[in-house]
């Protein structure tokens, strides 16, 4: 049996509060790179909290900035959201991966300052997400 899409929606926003959530201890614990990929993942996944609470049945892909636009199928506001939330897709590879990187480690890549972003760019995200959703 399907979960109903207000129950999958809250499943969803629960697992990007806790990212969030991570990502601050992250951040708090100099692990910036780390920091920067829950980020995105947390806001990765209030949106699709927020598409499933709509209906929508397979919410699929991992870009920020492609789950804002089909948010705002429903909800000009995140039309208005796309510019601050679509940076934290360059946090879902080179976070990671040294090969998502010209050159060096990720762990070396990323500073506080690039997780403190991350983080903001993220909770606009969730903010936007809670006011829109009723999550």
């Amino acid at each position: 049996m399907q979960p109903q899409p207000d129950e999958e929606a809250r499943r969803w926003w629960l697992q990007a509060v806790h990212d969030l959530d991570t990502a601050a201890y992250l951040l708090d614990g100099g692990r910036f790179s780390t920091a920067c990929f829950h980020a995105q993942q947390a806001a990765e996944k209030a949106l699709k909290a927020y598409l499933y609470g709509r209906g929508e049945e397979m919410v699929r892909g991992h870009s920020v900035a492609v789950l804002c636009q089909e948010a705002a199928a429903y909800d000009a506001e995140f039309a208005a959201l796309l510019q601050d939330a679509s940076p934290l897709d360059r946090n879902y590879i080179p976070t990671r991966y040294p090969n998502g990187l010209p050159g060096g480690v990720p762990y070396l890549a990323y500073n506080r300052s690039a997780a403190e972003e991350a983080l903001g760019q993220c909770r606009k995200v969730l903010e936007t997400v809670r006011r829109c959703g009723g999550l």
